[in-house]
């Protein structure tokens, strides 16, 4: 343990960030801190809100681990200034985190690739909201570049639409308005190159949101998930395929929904997922046998393999 940590050198954690998640990153971030603080890594927390790039630079740190989610964080631009420093860091690259922020165009990727994917229209002004009455009705609304389901609404009426398109397009220029799969949700954690046990979400809400995600207590987590064992690995296959076809690395979370009829339907990626110890990637990595400081030295680990 000791030549791995002085392998790893001085780690700045970086956490918080100006996103609407912002919240949710200083927890994942003094998760991980706390995680690598016990494994005797040199690790310093920094908030890229507070602290600018001088202080990485002066600082003399050897790489970092990134936990800001949503932008700034997770869409390739803190990676872009990293690259530009030349530190390493944690988790996707430029491209993987820019084009797995952006949902619309990972739905793109993703269709191209001939994964399978929830219909969905892109909304950009009032004028679109017919083209998404023609998928039909419930729909799911979200805002294409945030996380955590800020400003998303399920709805199933044209007045209620219009309602949660404006109310969206507060947080995003970017709307989508997706067909709603009736099914089970689903979620795969990605760790290098292997995909981990698949978790199943239940919750009395109307979906998997906010409130489920961060305040309820009636959310429940299936972890075995309880699927047949082939149709499981056949879905734990096509996270890593959707996670590889976006470009995204190191480690991650894929979101998917297998309706009725047993199809699955990608929905959404996560380069910079929640790292609480409640959190799910480190709830399938329990199921693995990871325990939650064994994660977090294997994702910062992994940037051993960039400089």
């Amino acid at each position: 343990m000791a030549e791995r940590v002085r392998r790893l050198g001085k780690v700045a954690v970086l956490l918080g960030g100006r996103a609407a998640e912002r919240e949710v990153s200083l927890n994942s971030g003094r998760a991980v801190l706390e995680a690598l603080l016990r494994c005797g890594v040199d690790a310093q927390p920094l908030d890229p809100a507070e602290d600018g790039l001088e202080t990485l630079i002066s600082g003399g740190f050897d790489r970092a681990f990134i936990v800001l989610h949503g932008r700034g964080g997770e869409d390739g631009q803190i990676q872009g200034a990293l690259e530009t420093i030349g530190l390493p860091y944690t988790g996707s690259g430029v491209m993987g985190s820019a084009l797995g922020m952006d949902k619309y165009r990972t739905k793109l990727v993703w269709a191209g690739a001939g994964l399978p994917t929830a219909d969905s229209v892109v909304l950009r002004a009032a004028e679109d909201l017919s083209m998404a009455e023609a998928l039909g009705f419930p729909l799911m609304i979200k805002p294409a570049h945030e996380g955590s389901s800020i400003g998303m609404a399920r709805v199933e009426t044209a007045d209620a639409l219009e309602q949660a398109w404006r109310a969206a397009a507060e947080f995003d220029a970017l709307v989508l308005a997706e067909r709603w799969i009736r099914g089970a949700e689903l979620t795969c954690a990605v760790l290098g190159r292997e995909a981990l046990p698949m978790i199943r979400l239940e919750t009395p809400n109307i979906f998997y949101d906010y409130d489920a995600k961060y305040r309820a207590t009636t959310t429940r987590y299936h972890c075995p998930s309880g699927l047949d064992e082939a149709i499981e690995r056949k879905l734990r296959q096509l996270a890593l395929d959707a996670f590889d076809v976006v470009g995204a690395s190191g480690w991650g979370r894929v979101d998917m929904m297998l309706d009725e009829s047993g199809q699955p339907h990608l929905l959404e990626i996560n380069t910079v997922p929640g790292m609480t110890d409640h959190s799910l990637v480190p709830m399938a990595a329990r199921a693995a046998g990871i325990d939650f400081d064994a994660l977090v030295m294997r994702i910062l680990e992994a940037s051993l393999e960039h400089g």
